[in-house]
């Protein structure tokens, strides 16, 4: 995400989503108090970064709304199909997860409901930090649902390191404790699920790659599902050159072919511009050989020295004698997760977690 689009995101929760939400809650609730909703929503809202907003929309309802839990909640589910926009729907779950936590199987249901139209993948993490087992329990009977978005909660919500929220330690350190939500989930049709249920494998790498093997290496990757499942959950251990997770993809021997014309263009660049690799393999194996090529640039980093970042390039089979030729274009700009700093990067080529040759490229101050 740069940093020119994150304005962007958080405009989503602009005033006028903010008037859409009124209008649609007065269509279902005649007496809502939509003038102190929007004064109470819209108060510092410029200060706000997307998920505060978030949330703000879930407080506002709570403050203008006089009515208990259950009542607020049947009101919710009316507004929930109104709304124009998945993502807005997000507030539905926050409210669940910050006023009905005492009323477990209601607020259950809720959130069963409610990540149809969007997800509710924070909001069930407020419940596994409350009552885990009991939360777990629900989700491990999600993953069998015949709804795609839930089973996808099943897994997303119980990722150990989900993206804008916090971590569950728990599951972080013994990830045997979902491992019977992955198992129901290794060969789910739904590509939306296989990502997610691939994201909390790879989650899990970062503190237990061994398990994570262990358990990949029990599953038929001849299904095209798992496989893809696998392919993706290993990416990390892939980049890292991890032999193990090279092996299962069936390209753990050491590569044999032959690098040329490996190029960078243009020499020298401006910030905000592109670089173009590109290079060709060929094979000098008497037989047919898996690869999985990925490229590493070595940053520039504020202290004058080198941090490598690896990219996913291609995974392929090439023949016995085959040349195979790659380009790939990346854009050197800057990101909220990476600072750029002038001076000469080196890109290196790697094939089957070996670096086979390199070039360079430098960026201007």
């Amino acid at each position: 995400m740069t940093d020119q689009s994150a304005p962007a995101l958080k405009e989503i929760f602009n005033v006028e989503r903010l008037q859409h939400i009124a209008t649609e809650m007065t269509a279902v609730y005649p007496a809502f108090d939509a003038k102190g909703f929007l004064k109470h929503a819209t108060a510092g809202l410029d200060e706000l970064s997307v998920m505060q907003r978030m949330a703000r929309v879930s407080e506002s309802l709570h403050t203008v709304i006089p009515l208990d839990y259950p009542k607020s909640l049947k009101l919710l589910y009316a507004l929930a199909p109104r709304l124009n926009s998945g993502f807005v729907s997000l507030f539905l779950p926050h409210y669940v997860a910050s006023y009905g936590l005492a009323d477990f199987e209601r607020s259950m249901a809720a959130l069963k409901y409610f990540t149809t139209f969007g997800s509710a993948e924070f909001a069930i993490r407020h419940f596994l930090l409350h009552d885990f087992e009991r939360s777990l329990a629900v989700m491990q009977a999600w993953s069998l649902d015949d709804n795609d978005h839930v089973r996808r909660l099943a897994s997303e919500g119980s990722r150990p390191r989900l993206p804008w929220s916090f971590r569950l330690t728990e599951v972080q350190a013994n990830p045997a404790l979902c491992a019977s939500i992955l198992d129901n989930l290794k060969a789910d049709p739904s590509l939306y699920v296989r990502k997610s249920v691939a994201n909390h494998l790879n989650d899990i790498t970062k503190d237990h790659p061994e398990w994570v093997l262990s358990l990949i290496e029990g599953w038929n990757l001849d299904n095209p599902h798992t496989a893809w499942i696998a392919r993706h959950a290993l990416r990390s251990l892939i980049k890292q050159g991890n032999t193990r997770a090279l092996t299962i993809m069936g390209a753990g021997a050491r590569a044999e072919v032959t690098l040329h014309n490996l190029s960078v263009t243009p020499a020298v660049i401006n910030l905000g511009e592109r670089i173009n690799l590109s290079f060709s393999l060929e094979s000098t194996a008497a037989s047919a050989q898996k690869l999985v090529v990925d490229y590493a640039i070595d940053y520039v980093k504020s202290a004058g020295h080198s941090a490598s970042k690896v990219f996913k390039l291609k995974a392929f089979t090439l023949g016995a004698g085959e040349r195979h030729s790659l380009r790939r274009e990346q854009h050197i700009r800057e990101l909220t997760t990476r600072k750029h700093y002038p001076g000469r990067h080196r890109v290196h080529v790697m094939v089957n977690g070996e670096r086979l040759g390199s070039a360079e490229f430098e960026l201007r101050d």
